[in-house]
């Protein structure tokens, strides 16, 4: 049992036991919009959705939209120059939805990431006193607007931020996506972060941004992120160093998303951003995954490696075998949350193992310049080693 005290072991047993008492914590504390008394107004909103070939989305996230059971809204959707049947779509529903209009995006300036420039003009033509940022992948019900602006005035929120329920088919996705609910739910303190005003631990998601109009152009709305990859963690950020209320809830019941169709398409997306979480500082990140890796992966490979008479790892049995409990217990406890298939919590080696590879080649693709998104270059950026 002196093994225990090991530093190594008791190191991997402590960040585990530290990352279930957040996840349970955040389980229990983290609120849904269906949990918050009906709001006794209801200001006019403008719903912003920025679409860049999107044929396959476009018409079931429009048509959730225009469905709100919400008294004064506009859906507006900027055609971010597709080349696909995007706008053949959009065009038709314009037939019979007074509520909706449709942009053509002008040509992209220099020094603008391309869906940073279709929401700032969006946010040009909207008229509402609040602004909903949300993505043409998304699906809504129909009480999505009156439950979030209800929780927004009873959070007295700047910012309303969600996570959706991620929907996973293939097994790259499966494999894949739950990681960022994961990690959410693991190692982000949100009412810590939310009381204390850390700005560096805000989680802000770009599927689903309710904004007060008068916070959002105070801190300088897009123009002020137009080169930031992760341009949502950026504004989350900007709003709560402006002095506003930042709010992350749990949009599983009202908003839905295929965030990615296929392992690749998983891949290019996460590694276009997972880097830029980290503000690309080079050491945090290193170690970070580093300790990510060793807490979730070592235990696992000990037990079996030692079942197999052939141990790879120093770590003893007592603490691997506690480690993989915990790992199973923080997993099963993010499933959960976040509605994804129970059994998926049985390969969550698999899925750390996957991601700390997704995340070396965000590094590389940083450090070498090559990242791509929906065919657009993305410039290389300065990186620091802290």
């Amino acid at each position: 049992m002196n093994l225990f005290w090991h530093p190594h072991a008791l190191f991997i047993v402590l960040f585990l036991l530290f990352g279930l008492i957040t996840a349970l914590v955040n389980y229990f504390t983290v609120r849904r919009f269906d949990q918050y008394p009906q709001a006794r107004k209801f200001p006019r909103v403008s719903v912003l959705v920025p679409a860049r070939n999107e044929e396959r989305n476009i018409e079931a996230c429009v048509a959730s939209l225009l469905a709100q059971d919400y008294p004064d809204f506009e859906v507006i959707v900027l055609d971010d120059h597709s080349t696909d049947g995007t706008r053949r779509i959009l065009n038709r529903l314009l037939e019979s939805a007074p509520r909706l209009k449709v942009q053509t995006g002008a040509p992209l300036p220099e020094g603008w990431l391309g869906k940073h420039w279709a929401c700032h003009q969006l946010h040009q033509s909207a008229t509402g006193d609040l602004l909903l940022f949300t993505d043409a992948d998304t699906r809504h019900s129909i009480d999505m607007l009156r439950a979030s602006v209800s929780a927004l005035f009873a959070e007295h929120a700047d910012l309303v931020t969600a996570f959706p329920r991620e929907e996973v088919v293939t097994w790259g996705e499966k494999l894949l996506v739950p990681f960022i609910g994961f990690g959410i739910l693991t190692f982000i303190p949100v009412r810590l972060v939310q009381r204390l005003r850390w700005t560096a631990l805000s989680v802000t998601i770009g599927q689903f941004m309710l904004f007060r109009r008068l916070a959002f152009e105070a801190i300088g709305g897009f123009e002020a992120v137009r080169a930031e990859i992760v341009d949502d963690m950026c504004l989350g950020r900007n709003i709560i160093a402006g002095g506003f209320e930042w709010r992350l809830l749990d949009g599983t019941q009202h908003i839905s998303c295929r965030m990615y169709q296929g392992f690749w398409e998983a891949v290019n997306g996460f590694g276009k951003s997972i880097f830029a979480v980290f503000d690309y500082r080079i050491l945090p990140y290193l170690f970070g995954w580093l300790a990510v890796g060793m807490a979730f992966l070592e235990p696992a490979t000990a037990l079996i490696s030692r079942w197999l008479h052939y141990p790879l790892t120093p770590l003893a049995p007592e603490p691997a075998s506690l480690a993989v409990a915990l790992s199973l217990l923080l997993w099963a406890a993010a499933y959960r949350r976040f509605k994804f298939p129970a059994y998926m919590v049985l390969f969550y080696p698999f899925t750390m193992l996957l991601f700390l590879l997704v995340a070396l080649r965000s590094f590389v693709q940083t450090a070498t310049g090559t990242a791509t998104w929906k065919d657009r270059e993305i410039e290389r950026v300065a990186m620091r080693w802290l």
